[in-house]
């Protein structure tokens, strides 16, 4: 297989004369492909059988102890102006970022076969979608990439018939830290990774592509790619409205996608349509829609089990890649919080010894299909996308947020959404304690200046009076003692189903400086071993801790200088008065 696009071709050939690959495979994405590379890495030792009997079509990774997560501090955004990639991200002007890593990737393929991968984010046939392809010598990355995009053929159809992509040039080099970098050119819509073969630094349809060149992308277009999951709640009578939620890290984002409702609220479904990243776009009736540009899961596999997310649990013991994690004596893959076995051997290949740390590693991974998950959506394949009725934020605050709140309209929303943080310490009750801000929880991944994302996002009420409504949650609220207060996990459909009661208009909420808050009584609670009291300090605001958050929300804002936007300003003012009268 080759292209008939010339400009794919040029740049093609001109990638096989820097790096000089002895082969060149272009992908085409089938079963029989799929399997001959799996076969291929055994035999090199790159993946090793797990246990066929009880993990079928399982294999293990175990990458470089270097190269075993995303490298931000090697992160670049290279634009002309500094201050177009912004104080978020590191910078390099275009020239300094390709000579930098185009002598990295001079003759860095010699010996090995160069991959070819057409790739389409999205459903192949939705106007939504966009493709790429990758140029690799990772085999290990053409397999995650089959099972995370659509993948061969039928996107190289569409490249060709749309004349467009997204470059990606990747090598996994000579994995040495100090020649890793991972290159992002917004203006080119291209994309440069040396030196790395984890995942998000080496299957650039991910974050790379996604989110980076993407969020670029939909600000010139008029859309969003966004750091959020996209689920379906389907009520007992068959209404089924759909949500969008951006957590940071070790919020619970993945649980949250995959929740299972609790036995006391009888015939609710979920579904899955995204545990990661969503795109949306308006559509002809102005309502925004979403698309998951993924198709599987490269999920943190640590922690999960039978009761933290039962449906990811059971989707790993069949067609899963796992990377970095322990294995036991009957060879079957094992991390901690997983509940069930011993390790015998740990994420290096040595015999686990409780001195050298942790068995598995703790961003230790899973890559498994979408069609995997027993709450899996076949309108993830809907070119449509599905409507979106709520935006949802969330963080880790064990004292000042809610356990939910409404912003009051979209521009509040926005500002609920920058502010997004977690705690890094535990906070006194009178102080904001210690914060790593993550706006839209898409620090890490916004592929331009903060400040021009924010005025990106303001600019939608201006084109649209359908937008959803935008909800802030914290499952994280703690007592004086440091114990939870809420039980979260299934419980957590107690909270979605006030969101979606507040989205319908069928309840009311009590107005507060920060937002609109459940009324006594509207969270159902049947069941739950909770009392009005806990409830009523979930449901609670402190006003002076809220004062100081915003104060330094405020000053945070500072940091982006002039390009702010004066709508951002002006809502985190308006609630700087509504607290002070408050007081």
């Amino acid at each position: 297989m080759t292209t008939s696009l010339p400009p794919l071709q040029q740049w093609v050939d001109e990638v096989t004369e820097l790096t000089n690959p002895d082969r060149i495979h272009w992908c085409t994405g089938s079963e029989v492909e799929y399997e001959q590379l799996i076969a291929d890495m055994q035999a090199t030792g790159t993946l090793s059988a797990l246990n066929q009997d009880e993990y079928p079509n399982c294999y293990l990774h175990l990458s470089d102890p270097t190269d075993v997560a995303r490298v931000e501090h090697l992160t670049y955004v290279c634009t002309e102006n500094k201050e177009d990639a912004g104080p978020n991200n590191n910078w390099m002007s275009p020239a300094d970022g390709h000579a930098k890593v185009d002598a990295l990737f001079d003759g860095a393929m010699r010996g090995r076969t160069m991959y070819v991968i057409p790739y389409c984010m999205g459903p192949i046939d939705s106007p939504y979608s966009r493709c790429g392809v990758e140029i690799t010598d990772s085999p290990y990355v053409v397999v995650n990439m089959k099972i995370m995009t659509r993948m061969g053929a039928a996107p190289l159809e569409r490249i060709e018939r749309e004349g467009k992509f997204i470059k990606g040039l990747h090598s996994t080099g000579d994995l040495d830290p100090e020649r890793r970098f991972i290159m992002h050119f917004p203006d080119e819509l291209s994309i440069k990774s040396i030196g790395s073969g984890y995942g998000g630094n080496a299957l650039l349809g991910k974050k790379c592509h996604a989110l980076r060149i993407a969020s670029f992308q939909a600000r010139e277009e008029g859309w969003l790619a966004e750091h959020m999951l996209i689920m379906g709640l389907e009520s007992p009578d068959g209404e089924t409205h759909y949500i969008a939620c951006a957590f940071p890290s070790a919020c619970g984002k993945t649980n949250l996608a995959m929740l299972i409702p609790p036995h006391s609220l009888p015939g609710w479904k979920i579904w899955t349509l995204g545990d990661d990243i969503a795109w949306l776009h308006l559509d002809e009736d102005g309502r925004l829609r979403a698309i998951n540009p993924e198709s599987g899961y490269f999920g943190v596999v640590p922690g999960t089990n039978a009761k933290t997310n039962p449906n990811a649990f059971d989707m790993i013991r069949h067609d899963t890649i796992f990377t970095n994690v322990a294995r036991t004596t009957d060879n079957e893959p094992w991390w901690e919080g997983k509940k069930d076995g011993e390790p015998a051997f740990d994420w290096q290949g040595r015999e686990y010894d409780p001195a050298d740390g942790k068995a598995a590693h703790p961003n230790s991974r899973f890559t498994v299909a979408a069609t995997n998950n027993p709450s899996y959506s076949k309108l993830a394949d809907a070119p449509e996308g599905v409507p979106i009725s709520a935006i949802v934020f969330g963080g880790r605050r064990a004292r000042l947020a809610p356990l939910v709140y409404e912003a009051k309209d979209w521009n509040h929303g926005v500002l609920v959404g920058a502010s997004v943080g977690s705690e890094t310490t535990a906070a006194d009750a009178a102080e904001v304690g210690v914060i790593r801000r993550d706006p839209m929880a898409m620090k890490p991944f916004c592929g331009y200046n903060f400040a021009d994302y924010w005025t990106h996002w303001l600019s939608f009420p201006d084109r649209t009076d359908k937008l959803p409504r935008i909800f802030h949650v914290n499952w994280f609220r703690q007592d004086g003692e440091g114990n939870f207060l809420w039980p979260g996990f299934g419980e957590n459909m107690r909270v979605l189903c006030w969101i979606i009661d507040r989205c319908e208009n069928r309840i009311g909420a009590k107005e507060t400086p920060v937002g609109y808050l459940p009324e006594d009584g509207d969270i159902d609670t049947s069941e739950l071993d909770i009392s009005a009291a806990t409830m009523r300090e979930l449901l609670s605001i402190d006003i002076a801790h809220w004062k100081k958050e915003n104060d330094h929300f405020g000053e945070y804002l500072d940091g982006f200088g002039a390009r702010v936007p004066e709508a951002l300003r002006a809502e985190q003012q308006r609630v700087a008065e509504e607290l002070n009268q408050a007081l």
